[in-house]
């Protein structure tokens, strides 16, 4: 998997001129997801397909298939959308927010929320560190360069003071994927992580780690379609988003049997285990809903245009769109 963000444009524009043909029966619908319990809709999903139970498909017409792509962080599955080899993905907001900016909102729609919450600063246990000036020489890790948390990461480090570049300044950002983070911050070669869950319980129960910052209402996971793929499979999409819906709902209901689903979802794919008490640590964290407004990317624009993934201020009116 690629890290860092590169954003093709030129041929991701070229790309698109070569229409996905018309839906009909025995379609293969691609759709993307992180192996975060931030991606609770997509885990459980996966799951249940693992049981015969097809939630998606079967909601999608006779002989609608699903395919499953797991991506380390969203600027890797926004990559994957403009080159058509996605169709959906479950995606944090600053990629989804970028790329719609960079394709001046002609090439992106985000079509759902999926969890607000979720994540975190998480330092040492030891550590003194309380804010941000704090942090001058500190190594802070992120999941992907331009990813959601990368962006927040560098916004609260610029609003405390700080001189942040993307590749240096008075802080060290070093966008690290999950798994490496938690095996740095167990080694002591990273002074913070700034992360989603499950990663942020796992930092605090394997590593030792308190959170500093919880972003409690902001939101983490949104669901995204090419804004060319929506418009010529309206139906489908609005079809995958209702069915999107009716299964928040589920998970609403049925917490605890859905965090067996996201455990087991996480060990059958990515050989993640996870204890129910740790998977049940990260759920408190979320608030798991289909619902996103215009409102709540206002604080991404300001963040993403302080750190300089963003010039100008993007006309958002176009960034959601209910199919």
């Amino acid at each position: 998997m690629r890290h860092g963000w590169r954003f093709p444009l030129f041929a991701a524009l070229a790309m698109l001129s070569v229409q996905a043909p018309a839906f009909a029966q025995g379609i293969t619908l691609r759709v993307g997801h992180f192996p975060n319990i931030t991606h609770a809709q997509a885990l459980v999903a996966r799951a249940m397909e693992r049981q015969g139970k097809n939630w998606f498909a079967d909601r999608l017409g006779p002989g609608t298939r699903i395919e499953w792509y797991a991506y380390n962080a969203g600027p890797s599955a926004m990559e994957a959308i403009f080159a058509q080899s996605l169709d959906l993905t479950y995606v944090g907001p600053n990629p989804a927010l970028n790329a719609y900016a960079r394709s001046r909102g002609d090439e992106v729609r985000v079509v759902a929320g999926a969890v607000n919450g979720g994540s975190a600063l998480v330092i040492q246990g030891d550590s003194t560190l309380s804010k941000p000036a704090d942090f001058k020489g500190k190594r802070i890790a992120t999941p992907q360069f331009g990813n959601t948390q990368d962006v927040a990461a560098r916004a609260w480090l610029v609003a405390g003071g700080l001189r942040i570049t993307q590749t240096g300044g008075d802080a060290q950002v070093v966008p690290t994927t999950n798994p490496d983070q938690l095996t740095l911050f167990q080694s002591k070669q990273l002074d913070a992580v700034w992360t989603v869950e499950p990663w942020v319980s796992r930092l605090e129960s394997e590593a030792g780690g308190k959170v500093l910052v919880e972003e409690k209402d902001a939101i983490t996971t949104v669901l995204v379609s090419g804004a060319g793929f929506l418009s010529k499979n309206r139906d489908l999409v609005k079809r995958f988003v209702a069915a999107h819906r009716e299964l928040t709902e589920w998970i609403r209901q049925n917490p605890d049997e859905a965090q067996r689903l996201a455990r087991e979802e996480l060990q059958a794919t990515f050989k993640v285990g996870m204890a129910p008490e740790l998977v049940a640590r990260a759920w408190t964290r979320m608030n798991i809903t289909p619902d996103v407004t215009l409102n709540a990317f206002q604080s991404f624009v300001s963040s993403a245009q302080a750190v300089g993934f963003l010039r100008g201020a993007p006309d958002l009116n176009r960034l959601i769109e209910a199919p």
